[in-house]
């Protein structure tokens, strides 16, 4: 029986790698940090990690995991309204809430399941979501599990988002705009003060996803609510723990009360998926405790960000403009990209070429991601990696 689909796979594989879209997978040998180890042996410096606040491997979290694990046991074995809600699920929740000053929290898995279960239980058919088209592919994901209509505004284009709110207007019962804080392939922000006002014109929810921008943006790291003084105006924040918030594991979603209770009661991810691991709630409480005491990690990748991203541009890289930690070097052609990625890595460097589908086609790039565990010679090594290699393939002249 599986002989036919066998031969259109592999055909259908083929032609991906004669395309130069097939994707690699690289072997890591030590833990995640600003430097790695790989399995053929080889120490490279890491700039395509989410390990914004370089805590992955933060003693801090690593002895929060260890306690909690001694305390609290390893796997859950059930879902949260079964019996697998235990004390540190809500201390964690309600810590969330405070960090981004919202009234309630619900952990989920990973984020991709927070989007995936937030629309659905309290959107009908009757409503109408309003979403970047840029957005990540578990928003897109979730809107598809959702009857409400469906409204696609260019990225960050405030007029078309208009344009797209006045045609909602005239259906819909409720309205919600969805966007990334910062979109992940490009590094861009969402202008949530534009949102904002267009929201309050026409009567409509915003819900943002701080996957990117948590940790990242702002000046203690609250995302993009707080770099645009938006805080507490936004109806619904998705975020993770698996980025800037350690590096682990864990989704969630924040918001108003009535919300979170509602995703409680319908959300699909939540109800029919094992609860969070204890270990990655006692490191998760662990950061949060962390980023409330210090704001010592976020200056330091903002600088790190800065520096980086003007040297490149200095030495003449195609950059978009970003305000967060991401740094997309545009090189539009897909095998470039592998091409260049692999050479850097020749050089030390370790970051991948990013291309169709991932990123529009003729769009490739390689997407450099700072962290606050880089220090300058970090930076430095990189940027001389980059200007060698680069002149090397004809993308410097």
């Amino acid at each position: 029986m599986y002989g036919k689909i066998k031969e259109h796979l592999a055909t259908e594989l083929a032609g991906i790698k004669e395309a130069g879209l097939f994707k690699a997978e690289r072997i890591i040998a030590s833990p995640q940090g600003p430097e790695i180890k790989l399995n053929t042996g080889q120490t490279v410096l890491n700039f395509c990690a989410n390990n914004y606040l370089g805590l992955s491997n933060h003693p801090r979290l690593v002895q929060a995991a260890k306690n909690t694990l001694d305390s609290h046991g390893f796997g859950m074995s059930s879902v949260r309204f079964i019996c697998g809600t235990q004390d540190i699920h809500t201390e964690l929740e309600q810590k969330i809430a405070e960090f981004f000053g919202t009234e309630d929290t619900i952990l989920y898995a990973a984020a991709f399941d927070a989007n995936g279960g937030v629309f659905e239980p309290i959107l009908t058919a009757e409503d109408a979501i309003i979403s970047d088209s840029l957005n990540h592919a578990s928003i897109i994901d979730g809107v598809r599990l959702c009857k409400a209509q469906r409204f696609r505004f260019d990225n960050a284009n405030m007029v078309d988002l208009e344009v797209k709110l006045k045609e909602a207007s005239k259906t819909a019962r409720f309205k919600l705009i969805v966007t990334d804080g910062v979109f992940s392939m490009d590094g861009n922000v969402a202008p949530l003060d534009k949102i904002n006002e267009l929201a309050k014109k026409y009567d409509a929810m915003i819900m943002v996803d701080e996957c990117h921008s948590a940790g990242v943006v702002g000046k203690t790291g609250r995302g993009v609510t707080e770099l645009f003084d938006v805080r507490g105006e936004v109806d619904i924040i998705t975020g993770t723990l698996g980025k800037a918030f350690g590096g682990g594991i864990g989704g969630f979603t924040t918001g108003h009360k009535e919300i979170i209770e509602m995703l409680r009661q319908k959300s699909r991810p939540y109800l029919f998926s094992n609860s969070l691991i204890p270990a990655a709630v006692g490191a998760g409480i662990e950061m949060f405790d962390m980023m409330t005491q210090t704001n010592e990690l976020q200056d330091k990748l903002h600088a790190n960000s800065k520096y980086f991203m003007e040297k490149m541009k200095n030495a003449g890289f195609d950059i978009k403009p970003s305000r967060s930690a991401i740094c997309a070097v545009m090189l539009y052609d897909a095998k470039l990209s592998q091409d260049m990625a692999a050479k850097l890595l020749e050089e030390g460097i370790y970051v991948i070429g990013f291309y169709y589908p991932v990123v529009a086609k003729g769009l490739a790039r390689i997407r450099v991601q700072l962290s606050a565990a880089h220090e300058t010679e970090h930076l430095d090594k990189a940027i001389a990696a980059f200007t060698k290699v680069g002149k090397e393939l004809g993308v410097l002249k």
